[in-house]
């Protein structure tokens, strides 16, 4: 399977799926930190991908997301965005709506 398949098969099999440098316990870096807040805030299991133990994942994805930079969150398939974008939807309580709206309870 092609790295890019591998890719598709997460973001398909997981409805909320954060690619992101470490891990939610620890994060290894400030924005995947808070990311990772964010979504815990909001009560819901999560799927993640530490790229930094995925090289070929953390090479590949900016490619197929036309986003350069990480964490990347993927709701429903679709990318969210990064931290900055997930940060200003926790704030204004939409991130909370979106995860409700396809989580499961934690």
């Amino acid at each position: 399977m092609s790295i890019e398949q591998t890719i598709h098969d997460q973001i398909n099999s997981n409805s909320i799926l954060l690619y992101m440098k470490g891990s939610p316990d620890q994060p290894q870096c400030g924005f995947s930190a808070q990311t990772v807040q964010c979504l815990m805030a909001c009560g819901k299991r999560f799927a993640y991908v530490d790229i930094l133990v995925n090289p070929e994942i953390r090479a590949t994805l900016p490619k197929i997301a036309n986003w350069p930079t990480f964490p990347q969150l993927y709701v429903n398939g679709e990318l969210v965005g990064g931290c900055d974008i997930v940060t200003e939807m926790h704030s204004k309580g939409e991130l909370q709506t979106l995860i409700d709206s396809v989580a499961v309870q934690a």
